[in-house]
């Protein structure tokens, strides 16, 4: 789908709007002009000339408050409408289960905005916004908290966890997710070679050490390997861990072209895995026989 559903661009195309409304309302003048009539003449009787500076000031305080109410508001609306126009649910904050390393970065994690359903046509998951914190000592003993933000995208896809049980494809020189479990990576797991210069300028691939090398090269065909080269979102990446998909961004993205490119794009992932597997138990009782 596109913005032309109906759907706003993005949360800050509703925030002139929601401003001008709120700016219209009778009640947003009563709570900023009573306080600075009443503020007025109160000046009058200690300093009448500048008796008129303190009710500006809070005049224009008032305007910048009806501001970042609009900006709220005009963010909530967006989801909702976005919610609607796709038959999805709508969630607020809320805990992602810890299924993968990048689920479970940081010293705390948390999803910002859910949407949940059938994301992409077949395929029921989750897509939102992923925040998770890191609480670093500085020199002076003082603990500062650090915030990383990604847009995400996930489905469960369990047919396929005899096959894959474990695929790591991560953006190089973009995603920090997988940076401090590289070590582990080159211990635990092996890394894909593939016969593509552009894949590999793009992205890191990892899967388990005793990972089927026949199903991972059929698993990237060189139709997949161009869709992955050329169409997911910039510095898409993604992880599968025991049927868990999740795909991510950098940066919390509150537009709908890049949601909607999300969805896309771990669904198109998710369906590739699913197909390949539906094909190789096809394919067993054949070779069994």
């Amino acid at each position: 789908m596109s913005p032309t559903d109906g759907t706003p661009a993005n949360a800050n195309s509703l925030r002139g709007s929601e401003f001008k409304r709120l700016l219209g309302a009778r009640k947003t003048w009563i709570w900023i002009g009573v306080p600075a009539l009443a503020l007025f003449i109160y000046c009058l009787t200690i300093k009448p000339a500048a008796s008129w500076i303190p009710p500006l000031i809070v005049v224009l305080v008032g305007i910048g408050v009806v501001f970042w109410i609009a900006d709220r508001n005009a963010g909530n609306r967006f989801w909702q409408v976005y919610a609607e126009t796709r038959g999805l649910e709508l969630g607020g904050r809320t805990n992602l289960p810890q299924a993968t390393p990048f689920l479970k970065q940081g010293n705390n994690r948390y999803a910002t905005r859910t949407l949940s359903g059938q994301i992409v046509p077949g395929i029921v998951g989750t897509l939102g916004l992923f925040t998770y914190e890191e609480t670093v000592a500085g020199a002076d003993g003082n603990t500062e908290t650090k915030y990383y933000g990604f847009t995400f995208a996930m489905a469960e896809v369990p047919e396929c966890v005899a096959h894959m049980p474990e695929l790591y494809v991560k953006r190089k020189g973009g995603l920090r997710s997988l940076e401090k479990l590289e070590d582990v990576f080159r211990r635990s797991k092996r890394r894909v070679t593939l016969e593509s210069g552009a894949l590999e300028k793009r992205y890191e691939i990892f899967v388990g050490k005793d990972q089927d090398e026949v199903w991972t090269r059929r698993l990237f065909s060189p139709s997949f390997i161009v869709w992955l080269t050329e169409q997911p979102p910039e510095k898409f990446g993604f992880e599968l861990v025991d049927g868990t998909l999740v795909a991510f961004i950098p940066k919390h993205k509150e537009d709908a072209t890049t949601l909607d490119s999300m969805a896309v794009a771990m669904g198109t992932v998710a369906q590739k895995l699913l197909e390949e597997s539906a094909e190789t138990s096809v394919k067993a009782p054949a070779s069994e026989a």
